[in-house]
């Protein structure tokens, strides 16, 4: 995972409120307004960073390879949630999922397997994912 930096915390683009048909075409959009991004993404900028997401594990949880994972600090994980940490040094995002008595993370693809963290595992939870970006023209 690359760190990025948030310079623009406060980012307003024009927004419509209208729904758009993923089917056919709209009638053409009325009314404008900006909105402020940091109004709709879940997170608590303060205690907030982004990520470069590299590799496909999390891909049917709709995090893709290149696609910005929004991480907030704030919050205490708990199972179920999208994590990003590190295991034993490798930077990592998974599902945290309890499983019995161990804790497990829990890749979104089939292809690759779920790791159960052991005792003398080196794991850190950084914070839990709150919103993904991506680039839809990938």
């Amino acid at each position: 995972m690359e760190a990025l930096k948030w310079s623009e915390p406060n980012m307003t683009l024009p927004y419509f409120d209208t729904s758009i048909s993923a089917g056919h075409p709209s009638p053409a959009l009325n009314e404008q307004e900006n909105i402020d991004l940091s109004r709709i993404i879940p997170t608590d900028a303060r205690n907030a960073f982004v990520v470069r997401v590299k590799g496909d594990s999390m891909s049917e949880a709709h995090i893709p390879d290149g696609s910005l994972a929004v991480v907030d600090r704030s919050v205490r994980p708990s199972t179920g949630d999208i994590i990003a940490g590190t295991l034993n040094g490798e930077f990592t995002i998974k599902r945290l999922v309890k499983a019995g008595r161990n804790w497990v993370l829990h890749p979104e693809n089939p292809f690759h397997k779920p790791v159960i963290i052991t005792e003398d595992a080196d794991f850190q939870v950084w914070g839990i994912v709150t919103a993904v970006i991506m680039d839809m023209r990938k």
